[in-house]
Order: C-alpha cells, then sequence, then structure tokens
C-alpha cells in the first residue's frame, strides 16, 4: 500500500535530518493541465533524498519548478526558511542552490579549469581561484587535467566535472537531474556511490533525481517514488528497494 508522509516518519527507522529545501505542495506543468501536482518532500544537510519513477512521471518537471525554470501554478519552494518559489536561477545560485542539468552540463570547448571558473560567475577573481583549488581537491582525478577540453574527457570526467563546477559556489543544497545519465552500469555506481554520496555526507543537502531506481534508493537517506505527476509512497531508501511492489510502481503500474 502508499504510505503516507505521517505513516513513514513514524515507522521509518531513519532519524530525519531538519530541512534545508522544503516543497510544499508544488504543482507544475506547461499550460493545461499539471504535470506534477502536489508533490511535498523535504531535504536535510548531509541527505540524499531521491525521487524516482517512470519515464514521464514527472521528475524533470519537478526539478525545473524548483531551479527557477519553470513557474509554479501552485505551492510553494522554501529554502533555510526563506520563500524562493518565483526566483531566478541566478538568484537561486546566490542564496546557495547548485543545479546539475542532465544534458548540457559541461562546456566541450573549455578546458576542465575554464569550466569550473563559469561555475564561479558570481566570485571576484581572487575567490574563483580558490574555488577552483579547493573543487578540484574534492575530485582528485581531475588535478592531472586542468588544461584537458571537456570534449576530450570520458563519461564519468565530464560529470565529475559538471559535479565539480556546481560547487563552485559552495550551495547548501545540490540538485542533480539524472547524473548517470549515459554511463556505464560501473560508471554509474561510482557516480552515485563515491561522488554523490560523499558529497552529502560532507554536509551537502542532496535532492536526487535518477532513472536508475534502485542504484538510487541504495544510496538514498529517503526516497519518494513518482506516478503520473503524484508521490505515491516515500521512506528510506534501502526500505523502499526492498518492498516488492516498488518496481510496479516504478514501472508506472498501479502499486500493490
Amino acid at each position: 500500500m502508499p504510505t503516507s508522509s505521517a505513516e513513514a516518519a513514524a515507522a521509518g527507522p531513519a532519524a530525519r535530518r531538519t530541512p534545508l529545501l522544503v516543497l510544499e505542495g508544488l504543482t507544475a506543468g506547461y499550460g493545461g493541465d499539471p504535470i506534477v501536482s502536489d508533490v511535498s518532500l523535504a531535504v536535510g544537510e548531509g541527505e540524499v533524498v531521491a525521487v524516482i519513477g517512470a519515464n514521464g512521471a514527472g521528475k524533470s518537471t519537478l526539478l525545473k519548478a524548483v531551479t527557477g525554470r519553470l513557474a509554479p501554478m501552485r505551492g510553494r519552494v522554501i529554502l533555510a526558511g526563506r520563500d524562493t518559489t518565483h526566483r531566478s536561477g541566478h538568484q537561486l545560485a546566490r542564496m546557495g542552490i547548485g543545479y546539475v542539468p542532465q544534458t548540457r552540463d559541461v562546456f566541450d570547448t573549455l578546458t576542465v579549469t575554464e569550466n569550473l571558473e563559469m561555475g564561479g560567475f558570481l566570485l571576484p577573481k581572487a575567490d574563483r581561484r580558490r574555488r577552483v583549488t579547493a573543487v578540484l581537491a574534492i575530485f582528485p582525478q581531475l588535478q592531472s587535467m586542468p588544461e584537458r577540453r571537456a570534449l576530450r574527457l570520458s563519461g564519468g570526467e565530464r560529470k565529475m566535472v559538471a559535479l565539480a563546477r556546481a560547487l563552485m559556489l559552495e550551495p547548501r543544497v545540490l540538485i542533480l537531474d539524472e547524473p548517470t545519465a549515459n554511463l556505464s552500469p560501473d560508471l554509474s555506481r561510482s557516480v552515485l556511490r563515491e561522488q554523490v554520496r560523499r558529497l552529502a555526507d560532507a554536509g551537502t543537502a542532496i535532492l536526487l533525481v535518477e532513472q536508475k531506481a534502485f542504484e538510487a534508493l541504495e544510496i538514498a537517506d529517503w526516497a519518494h517514488v513518482l506516478v503520473a505527476g503524484r508521490s505515491v509512497t516515500e521512506g528510506p531508501g534501502p526500505v523502499l528497494a526492498s518492498r516488492p511492489d516498488i518496481r510496479e510502481v516504478f514501472l508506472g503500474r498501479e502499486a500493490v
């Protein structure tokens, strides 16, 4: 049976962190009927909260509404107690929200360093240089290739650059749209287990949309299953992964 938020909170063994990013009844679409309806969720510092669902469930639409790329029809987005519902992407970046899109997440013709500098475009020049050094320390594999152009990087290296670029402004919340898209199974596991999970363990709040549902559930502190634009069930990621009905929900069929 689908689980209500109250039931999940009461029954779940995981202790949730104090919310940093909160969605309250978020409803969004592109005109006409909404694609996403009445979605509420919370992400605390150091948490990975995953949103999974079949193709067309509304996952990317949800992230567009959170990151200022789509105006919500109803509901609110709250960051650290401040309403950010109708803020632009640039304003949200200044307020502490980083975003890594599914595609076009790096500049192919720029070097690794130049990509990172673009991520820190809001910073004074001296601070940009400091942040490039600090971010490269988080991704040691990139330290040996600062002048390599992104088009010469492997899929895994490109994803590291995309994550590193999003970290340039030291976001409190990092929003990731399909970070393993087009990556091999081994690279996908590496991105999720070693990079995404490590960033959360260092204190970043992460809202993750991921098509590889069960891999995402393995590393998620909390997760929501989206079906036809609605959150039909939620709970600790590994607990949801162990439920026999989740595959049916994920594939878009009615939950048992």
